[in-house]
């Protein structure tokens, strides 16, 4: 008799072992800038992920599983993004929808590729993430080679007519990537910079730079940086008498930079890729985050595409097995909030590059 219930015991134990391995709940992650000056940009990832979560699940999961969602919190900061790379792979996470700054996914991704776990940034932009990072390593937004060539042509065109350029960078590897890269394509154009200046992020008083460029009679500052500095800057030039005109990139997309300027951020130009707002069929999507409070503005909708990829992939391969997700990613075409994306030899990804856009009465459109 015991003989027979020990048998029961384990067949029982066996049953649920196996039921519970077919419906282990899989772990994702997003990281970025959660606290800091950038936080906006992670409110925005954090929003774009958990959302993606919640659609995925009450539509049956990935392969019958539910997903759970890790946060991470890299602040920007480099060092603190590879131990939240690590802490993320103790964790036994498949896929991380991040990071934001290029500064923190370059080196993060050394250690997604070493310990097996997808990378698909919503938002780094600079080109040696996917140049020199591993099979792993995906983005679904655009790089800084593209933006710089967009800029630069418009700069160039503005120097030819005689506007005097200043290129201002913040020293990481997202402003000064895309300083030097819009400066290159400017240069290439046939036209050059009057000033090429390097500015210390997280500080309070730019009169100095913002002297040195009204004594130049500079007439557009291009800043390769983030909102919070190039919100003061702006500031500062008007509090200093000039209209100078300033031009960005795609991390001046949040409504915070308004917050910053007022009134002295009209006119304001940036490079973006194409709203996805605007997307059809996002409509039902865009008003679900409205009724939650959130806009998905900047890169919510960048991060709820990342994990749309993964997850499509993961189900066409069938399995969150790295290799097999690889495999699958690098031959799929997915439709996302982005519209239908697939990833070239890189881990690029194959959507129309960068529009210009204008800040007017507080809120960013089309230029």
């Amino acid at each position: 008799m015991k003989k027979i219930l020990v048998a029961m015991s384990a067949l029982s134990m066996g049953m649920m072992m196996t039921s519970t391995a077919a419906w282990a709940d899989i772990a994702i992650a997003t990281a970025g800038p959660m606290t800091g000056q950038y936080a906006s940009f992670g409110q925005q990832m954090k929003a774009g992920a958990e959302q993606a979560v919640a659609d995925i699940n009450a539509a049956g999961g990935v392969n019958g599983e539910m997903l759970t969602l890790e946060i991470g919190d890299d602040a920007c900061d480099p060092k603190q993004a590879v131990a939240v790379a690590n802490q993320m792979a103790s964790k036994g996470v498949v896929f991380m929808a991040g990071h934001f700054c290029s500064g923190s996914s370059i080196p993060a991704s050394a250690v997604y590729t070493e310990e097996g776990i997808i990378q698909i940034s919503p938002a780094s932009t600079n080109p040696k993430l996917t140049d020199e990072g591993g099979p792993n390593v995906y983005r679904v937004c655009g790089r800084d080679d593209q933006q710089g060539v967009v800029a630069g042509a418009y700069l160039a065109e503005q120097a030819k007519g005689g506007k005097k350029i200043a290129i201002l960078h913040d020293k990481t590897a997202y402003g000064k990537g895309l300083a030097d890269e819009t400066k290159a394509a400017m240069e290439a154009d046939g036209a050059e910079a009057t000033m090429y200046e390097a500015y210390t992020a997280g500080e309070k008083d730019y009169t100095a730079l913002v002297s040195k460029m009204k004594q130049e009679g500079i007439n557009i500052a291009y800043v390769g940086g983030y909102h919070t500095e190039a919100g003061l800057i702006v500031r500062q030039m008007r509090d200093q008498g000039m209209d100078t005109q300033l031009v960005s990139g795609d991390a001046l997309v949040t409504d915070e930079y308004w917050s910053i300027t007022g009134d002295a951020g009209e006119g304001t130009l940036m490079t973006f890729s194409p709203d996805p707002r605007k997307n059809p069929g996002v409509d039902e999507l865009v008003a679900k985050f409205r009724e939650k409070g959130i806009e998905p503005e900047g890169y919510v909708l960048y991060t709820y595409a990342a994990v749309q990829a993964w997850a499509q992939a993961a189900t066409a391969a069938k399995s969150v097995e790295e290799g097999k997700v690889i495999e699958a990613l690098n031959s799929g075409k997915f439709n996302t909030v982005l519209g239908e994306l697939s990833f070239d030899d890189k881990g690029d990804v194959t959507l129309p590059g960068y529009v210009w856009y204008e800040w007017k009465d507080g809120k960013y459109d089309y230029k």
